[in-house]
């Protein structure tokens, strides 16, 4: 996790933000903080995506709407979300774990096989 850059937000919704955990063509994703003091995942979407799109909105609308109806041991559940924000944002719950770019950079070696096998609970075709 990287710290919060000077132009971040301090917080979304009613989430403290501590930092930054990556960014994408989307938007940038922050670690948070709940009011109940629970881990979440933020994600704000860019300004320039909702300026310059104007269905960008309703994509991102229908976007929260579909990952609330995912479930599953694979998946982070949505905590909250506001797609009417002036820059719209996701919140889901935060799952810890090493970033695969990380640990190749590392020069520590995956163990033989870990990138190759079929994670339980993933249907067979």
């Amino acid at each position: 996790m990287a710290a919060l850059e000077p132009g971040d937000p301090r917080s979304v919704g009613e989430y403290q933000l501590l930092g930054r955990l990556g960014a994408g063509g989307m938007g940038r994703v922050f670690l948070g903080r709940s009011p109940g003091g629970r881990s979440v995942a933020v994600k704000v979407v860019h300004a320039e995506l909702v300026a310059g799109q104007p269905e960008f909105r309703s994509r991102f609308r229908r976007e929260v709407e579909a990952a609330r109806k995912v479930s599953g041991a694979f998946t982070a559940p949505v905590v909250d979300a506001d797609p009417d924000a002036p820059l719209p944002w996701l919140v889901t719950s935060y799952i810890a774990g090493p970033r695969s770019r990380t640990r190749s950079r590392s020069g520590v070696r995956w163990p033989p096989g870990a990138c190759s096998r079929w994670p339980p609970g993933w249907p067979r075709r």
